[in-house]
């Protein structure tokens, strides 16, 4: 029996776990081990809606993810819930810290599906364990009801997914200001892109501006922050919500093996430069970018290449899909882009319009992949 772990109860992991389970007969016999510091999968997808209150339940975000392997023989898996600290590439080992103390796992395989998580303190990723991420998600539930002024800073998807949800619910109950160091919101999209968000959000009444990022903060006598721009500008704004910045869970992977970003290197098979038997996948790797839409074809060639490797034959390489971007602008449209193709509001509106969460059950028992 092949002993595979997999570092991470995310998408990424959660979802290669389940193929190479289904894989069995392909495979020959294997035990999977998923080691991940959340007893609970987040579906961070739902975080822009899931911050106001009262619109989305815990038990629609937060899935628990042993119940998803109930399907299996005990003898087919196992779920650590932990945190890996350190990797032996020679000895084949992880080491990790769960609610027994220190212990060290070995691996035939091992699958590096540990994510990625906000520069910021807030529940966009998660935090650390599922009550961490859970109480996080409930403080800013309840900032956003008592905020008359809210502040959000980032210009990307997050952050005008998250000042469309807020603009359309509170409409001009709450003032909504969203700041950007860049030019134009959504930079890294094509230009058309970006225009049809602006005009969306200047029609919900957000306040845009430009170049233009929060330089310091300061707490005022009656609860609030008083931010000071770059530009020397002073807002008085009773929540600030960061929404810049993904950085890799990648502090337990020795160095060498991480790009100057953090993210983990590796060749075209996903395999981690110069390791046959280690691979990592999703946001934590540096083959594409840190996005969800990438992952679910990942995970798909990863199994594919390890059902090859496992029967003695040589793995393939992956071909990146086509860049681009999806996002839902409030509750009734959107916009997005495939390469240089901008895709329909409506139906962009019409994919991500209760933003997946009917098929977030079957991620995680397996039956949706």
């Amino acid at each position: 029996m092949k002993n595979i772990i997999i570092l991470g109860g995310s998408f990424a992991g959660i979802s290669t776990a389940h193929r190479i389970l289904k894989q069995s007969a392909k495979t020959g016999p294997v035990k999977i081990t998923i080691v991940s510091p959340n007893t609970h999968f987040y579906w961070n997808v739902a975080a822009p809606r899931a911050i106001l209150p009262g619109q989305i339940g815990d038990d629609k975000v937060f899935l628990p993810i042993a119940a998803g392997f109930k399907q299996y023989k005990d003898s087919q898996y196992e779920i650590i819930t932990g945190v890996a600290q350190s990797l032996d590439f020679e000895a084949k080992t992880v080491n990790v810290v769960d609610e027994t103390g220190e212990r060290t796992l070995d691996y035939d395989y091992l699958i590096i599906a540990t994510g990625s998580r906000t520069a910021g303190e807030n529940p966009f990723k998660t935090l650390g364990t599922t009550e961490k991420t859970r109480d996080a998600l409930h403080d800013y539930q309840e900032q956003v009801k008592e905020a008359k002024t809210i502040v959000i800073g980032g210009a990307g998807p997050t952050g005008v997914e998250t000042v469309g949800e807020l603009a359309f619910e509170y409409g001009k109950q709450k003032r909504t200001i969203l700041l950007t160091t860049a030019t134009r919101v959504l930079d890294t999209a094509i230009p058309s892109v970006s225009k049809v968000a602006t005009d969306i959000l200047k029609r919900l009444n957000v306040e845009v501006q430009f170049s233009t990022k929060v330089a310091s903060s300061t707490p005022t006598s009656s609860g609030q922050l008083e931010l000071t721009l770059s530009t020397g500008e002073k807002i008085v704004a009773d929540m600030y919500i960061p929404t810049y910045g993904v950085l890799p869970n990648s502090s337990y992977i020795p160095a060498s093996y991480l790009n100057d970003k953090g993210f983990v290197k590796v060749d075209k098979q996903f395999r981690v430069s110069g390791q046959n038997n280690v691979f990592a996948i999703g946001d934590v790797s540096d083959l594409e970018p840190p996005q969800l839409m990438f992952v679910d074809k990942q995970s798909t060639h990863l199994v594919k290449n390890l059902v090859l490797v496992l029967g003695g034959k040589e793995p393939v390489d992956y071909k990146p899909g086509p860049k681009g971007m999806g996002l839902q602008i409030g509750r009734k449209t959107g916009t997005g882009h495939l390469e240089n193709f901008k895709i329909p509001g409506l139906l962009v509106h019409m994919l991500r319009k209760n933003l997946f969460l009917d098929k977030v059950p079957q991620l995680v028992d397996g039956s949706g992949v």
